[in-house]
């Protein structure tokens, strides 16, 4: 089980390094919760070079959506740098 969890952590990391530096900025707003509108003018980009960067990033994660999107990025992070969910 422990050499699993670290190979699924490392096809988890493999597959973000795939991603551009713009790319993981943008995934890293978007796992912080940020719209694409908040993405694109944190940035100062438009909302659809926003849209058309998550669309590679989806490709290349092969996920569906920006929630499996932010949690291949969580999952990517080590154990220490995780962000904890914001309690209410």
């Amino acid at each position: 089980m422990v050499v699993r969890s670290f190979s699924k952590e490392s096809t988890e990391r493999s597959q973000t390094d795939k991603l551009s530096p713009r790319e993981m900025e943008i995934l890293a707003l978007v796992a912080k919760g940020r719209s694409n509108k908040e993405v694109s003018n944190e940035l100062k980009i438009s909302e659809g070079t926003v849209r058309i960067h998550l669309a590679h990033i989806y490709e290349k994660l092969h996920v569906h959506c920006r929630t499996e999107a932010a949690a291949k990025y969580f999952q990517s992070q080590p154990a220490g740098a995780r962000v904890a969910a914001p309690t209410k």
